[in-house]
C-alpha cells in the first residue's frame, strides 16, 4: 500500500528497558542495525500494526510491554534511489511511520527473532539511548533523531536519565 505522494504506511517500534537502553537489531543477511518497524496493512490501525510488528520481529506480546507514547502524526523518510523498487507501481519513494515508545516489561529469553514468516533480524542487544540515531543507515538518520528527542522527556523521568 502506497500512498498518492509515494510514501508507504508503517509502524517503528523503540523499546527501551528500565536503565534507559533500548532494543537494537541487526537484520538479516546485513550488517545494518534498526530498530524494529514494518508495514501498514490496509485493515490495521498503527497500534494493530505495531502489536503485528513487535511480534512478528521481535516476539514479544502485547503483556511483555507497556505503550508509554507514540508520535502524534507520520514522521517520513525518502528511500536514496538504489533502494526504490522501480518496477513497481506506483514507486515507493520512501516510508511514513508512526513511532511508539514501549517500556519493556518481560524477561529477555522472551524475544524471539524468528516469530515470523521471513525473520526480520538475526541478533540484538540492548544499547545507549541516543545510539541508534548516529548508528542507523545514513537515510533513516533524520527521522530517528525526530522520534527519539520525541520520545526522551517521556523515558528522562522513568529512569533518571540526565538532563542534557
Amino acid at each position: 500500500m502506497i500512498d498518492p505522494d509515494g510514501y508507504r504506511p508503517n509502524v517503528a517500534i523503540v523499546i527501551y528497558r528500565d536503565d534507559g537502553r533500548v532494543f537494537w537489531a541487526k537484520r538479516v543477511h546485513n550488517d545494518g542495525w534498526q530498530f524494529p518497524q514494518g508495514g501498514m496493512r490496509s485493515d490495521e490501525t498503527p497500534l494493530e500494526a505495531m502489536y503485528r510488528e513487535l511480534r512478528e520481529e521481535t516476539g514479544l506480546l502485547p503483556q511483555h510491554v507497556e505503550v508509554i507514547g507514540s508520535t502524534p502524526g507520520w514522521l517520513r523518510y525518502r528511500l536514496p534511489a538504489r533502494y526504490r523498487r522501480h518496477d513497481t507501481k506506483p514507486v515507493c519513494i520512501g516510508q511514513k511511520q508512526v513511532w511508539f515508545l514501549l517500556r519493556f516489561l518481560g524477561q529477555e529469553n522472551q524475544f524471539r527473532l524468528n516469530c515470523g514468516d521471513e525473520p526480520e533480524f538475526d541478533c540484538w542487544r540492548w544499547v545507549d539511548y541516543w545510539y541508534p540515531s548516529k548508528n542507523v543507515i545514513k537515510f533513516k538518520r533524520r527521522v530517528y533523531k525526530q522520534a527519539l528527542a520525541h520520545f526522551e522527556p517521556l523515558v528522562k523521568p522513568a529512569v533518571g536519565m540526565p538532563a542534557d
